[in-house]
């Protein structure tokens, strides 16, 4: 039993960690601006991170799910793919077995 408690409480930790680490990361933490717009891998990294932002976007008034200060289509396509790949999107592409 102490066992399954140490493996809930380690992952309880990692994924608070993660969550602490992440959110200096989030569109619209002022880490961009008009002479260092957001770019491509920005974009990726922000879709990845969309659904924590939205969570963290309700207490706090400057964090966005989307950075505004960007390069364009560029931060655009990383963005989308990653929502896209994020959400299960590249696997409707995937043949589907018949069952038999």
């Amino acid at each position: 039993m102490s066992k399954v408690l140490s493996k809930k409480f380690k992952l309880s930790i990692l994924i608070i960690l993660v969550l602490l680490v992440s959110t200096g990361c989030m569109p619209g933490d002022g880490s961009y601006n008009s002479q260092k717009p957001a770019n491509f891998l920005s974009g990726i990294w922000h879709g990845w991170i969309a659904p924590i932002s939205l969570i963290f976007s309700i207490g706090k008034s400057n964090i966005r799910i989307y950075e505004t200060i960007n390069t364009g289509f560029g931060y655009d396509l990383g963005f989308y793919i990653a929502i896209i790949s994020g959400f299960g999107g590249l696997s409707l592409s995937r043949k589907k077995r018949k069952g038999n």
